[in-house]
């Protein structure tokens, strides 16, 4: 005998022993189409209620019927499947002002939909904010810090060329990106000259070019080819004349997205070239015009240049940047405080500082300033006062001046005056004044 849930023939239709049909799943109404507003109501008559016979309506004269008036037709709505394929984007406000008023007049007569509309705004709440799809400038400086980490390089990057390699990497990933149309945006330059500050207008692309040129003395000092090749002017270098060569050649005028290539090969020939000689090129002489660098101080000082302007296009195109990392920021401000002497006896020179209150022998203490630098970067210098060859001690301190290490870097790119940094200040007002002064005239263009 056969289980109940056995087959034994007799489900075929038409047999007496044919089990009920379970009907599929009917497709809900709204699905074909919206509801009618108005259903017809049938008209029940009197008469069957009471069993008689319902009486034939009377004949009525016929006469000629009235024109009939147009009815005007209702506009069509979007049909259901339509809205509801909208519901994402409603979810996402991505909808136009004409699909979100269909979709919201449709979610109050349809339930199956407002409640597929709350599941989606529900989970639309819990995607991520969105994130921007710029790599960050210290990714690259981070991954190969990783790296090394785990394997040192073989040929280790010196630890003065460091900040240089850092600054070209994030300027060249600012490049990456940027159309010819950016490249032309207007570039403010800033620098201080004597006891005024000074600007020049420029472009993305001239500020590139400047950037090159300088760098050549690097490399000619370093036995690679000059940037500028038969165009570079004779005679002692100088990083202006170099500049304003540079800005002359027409091919820059015209392919201005052409100096990305080169300036970035030029930096990792200078990183590549200080990378194998290692230390024993690290006092080689740089000229820079008026005064030589040594190439150690040089590749500090072009890293520090090379993040202001790069700052000064960040600016121009509307684009965030960020600092130099604390320890290659440290370096550069202690570049600065090591010239600050030099600078000082130049003003002196010149008659745009006091003159000295006393003649100090070379090596021996005299009077000093206490420059403290806060924040990422920071530390403490003395600054001899009375002549670029004295020591500067702390018991010797007559002054003392505290800023924060941006701003200190701003002063030093001639970005602020002197009379507006912020600086905390006491001791001998002239021994301040004078310092503050030389700190602006390190910028140049």
């Amino acid at each position: 005998m056969n289980g109940p849930d056995e087959w034994d023939g007799r489900e075929l239709p038409g047999n007496p022993g044919e089990r009920p049909r379970i009907p599929s799943p009917r497709t809900a109404a709204e699905d074909h189409g919206p509801l009618p507003d108005d259903l017809p109501v049938p008209v029940r008559d009197p008469a069957q209620d009471t069993g008689e016979r319902p009486r034939e309506p009377e004949a009525e004269p016929v006469t000629e019927p009235p024109a009939a008036v147009p009815r005007p037709t209702p506009a069509a709505g979007p049909q259901h499947r339509v809205l509801k394929s909208l519901l994402g984007a409603w979810a996402l406000s991505a909808c136009s002002a004409e699909e979100t008023a269909a979709v919201e007049a449709h979610l109050t007569d349809c339930a199956s939909c407002a409640d597929e509309a709350l599941r989606l705004r529900d989970a639309v709440g819990l995607l991520h904010p969105a994130d921007s799809l710029d790599l960050d400038p210290l990714l690259r400086s981070r991954v190969l810090e990783g790296c090394l980490g785990r394997r040192p390089a073989r040929i280790p990057v010196p630890e003065w060329a460091a900040p240089y390699d850092a600054e070209t990497a994030k300027l060249d990933a600012l490049l990456r990106d940027m159309g010819e149309a950016e490249w032309r945006t207007p570039v403010r330059l800033r620098w201080f000259e004597g006891q005024r500050p000074v600007e020049r207008e420029s472009t993305v692309a001239g500020v590139m070019g400047h950037l090159m040129a300088v760098d050549g003395l690097v490399a000619t000092a370093l036995g690679l080819p000059d940037p500028l090749g038969t165009t570079a002017p004779p005679g002692t270098p100088n990083p202006l004349i170099r500049t304003e060569t540079l800005w002359r050649t027409p091919a820059e005028e015209h392919s201005p997205l052409a100096l990305r290539a080169p300036w970035r090969d030029q930096s990792y020939a200078l990183i590549r070239q200080v990378s194998f000689a290692g230390d024993k090129v690290a006092e080689l002489a740089v000229p820079y015009g008026d005064f030589r660098l040594t190439l150690r101080d040089a590749f500090l000082d072009r890293a520090f240049e090379c993040w202001v302007h790069a700052g000064d296009i960040a600016d121009a195109v509307d684009y965030p940047y960020v600092p130099p990392a604390a320890g290659h920021l440290h370096l550069m401000v202690d570049l600065a405080a090591r010239l600050l002497p030099s600078a000082l006896a130049d003003r002196r020179r010149a008659g745009l500082a006091a003159p000295p209150q006393r003649l100090v022998e070379a090596g021996a203490p005299g009077r000093t300033l206490h420059l403290e630098v806060e924040g990422n970067g920071g530390g403490h210098w003395y600054i001899a006062l009375d002549s670029p060859a004295a020591l500067g001690t702390p018991d010797r301190t007559v002054a003392h001046i505290a800023l924060d290490s941006a701003e200190f870097c701003q002063l030093a790119a001639g970005h602020i005056s002197p009379e507006e940094a912020a600086a905390g200040q006491n001791g001998e007002r002239d021994a301040i004044r004078d310092v503050l002064f030389a700190t602006a005239s390190l910028s140049r263009l």
